[in-house]
């Protein structure tokens, strides 16, 4: 039998879904840009969550900075909305963490294309990109 989806789990996919619409729909702080949820980790006792986001267009940790202030800041307000729309007997602390996954995952994706880029440049890849491993 398969491991059933944990508590803690159901709990993080709700907070996700939630704190999205709210950010979005609540929070009329300018210094809150395009903030996306990527991810919430709940500890055990359900009392603590941390939740992660990312910057669209963030030029610098400055922004991200900021951004994780004013979040951390509207915390109280957006527990009591989410108290206010659940049937969570404790709705856990929020803390906003900014996730630089997404910006590391960019960083290396434009690396490999240039990488690419200079194989295609050096005659040592096709340019349709169809490496088939053989040599002429």
């Amino acid at each position: 039998m398969a491991k059933e989806y944990s508590r803690t789990q159901r709990v993080a996919d709700y907070l996700q879904r939630e704190l999205a619409a709210l950010i979005q729909r609540e929070l009329r702080d300018p210094r809150v840009g395009m903030v996306s949820i990527t991810g919430v980790d709940v500890s055990r006792d359900l009392g603590h969550a941390k939740v992660f986001f990312t910057l669209l267009g963030a030029d610098s940790s400055d922004d991200a900075a900021e951004t994780a202030g004013v979040l951390n800041k509207a915390a109280g307000f957006l527990r009591s909305q989410l108290s206010r729309d659940s049937n969570m007997r404790m709705v856990p602390q929020l803390r906003f963490v900014f996730d630089s996954s997404v910006g590391y995952g960019r960083n290396m994706e434009d690396l490999i294309r240039r990488a690419a880029d200079a194989d295609r440049d050096l005659g040592l890849r096709d340019d349709e990109g169809d490496d088939t491993g053989e040599r002429e």
